[in-house]
């Protein structure tokens, strides 16, 4: 947590105690987590997986600089942390549903996940197409 003129610190409490729970990684996570922290040593568990070259978690604005160095140099557009945080959203509710997409990213309820996280499909369904050439074509 950032707070201005303060420095950076790790907030010792989550926001509410239904914030607390264990979430499962997907493997490429799991695999990334584990490559890091053989590069940096770090066995404790309350360690910072990402911080500055004095230990301190980095600030906001210093993630958002770095992500955007990174997407700058990949030749990506538009990425910040939350667009993260929407993609994994839409990706879950596409494949499982919205109850489960609210439930990772820790809403109380699927309104509040579906109204800002879900980015809604507009493409129609092709069969729709199928469906109209078959009964016309009958009809001719």
């Amino acid at each position: 947590m950032t707070r201005k003129g303060e420095p950076t610190h790790r907030q010792d409490h989550s926001k509410t105690d239904r914030s607390v729970r264990r979430v499962a990684l997907p493997g490429f996570a799991l695999h990334a987590i584990r490559s890091r922290l053989l590069r940096t040593g770090e066995t404790e568990p309350g360690s910072l997986l990402f911080s500055t070259r004095v230990g301190t978690p980095h600030t906001t604005n210093n993630i958002r600089r770095l992500l955007r160095d990174v997407m700058d140099e990949a030749g990506i557009e538009n990425v910040t942390p939350h667009r993260f945080r929407r993609t994994v959203a839409t990706v879950i509710n596409d494949a499982q549903g919205a109850l489960l997409a609210s439930e990772l990213l820790g809403h109380t309820a699927p309104r509040i996940t579906m109204q800002h996280y879900i980015q809604r499909n507009e493409t129609v369904d092709p069969v729709t197409a199928q469906v109209l050439d078959e009964v016309f074509a009958r009809a001719s």
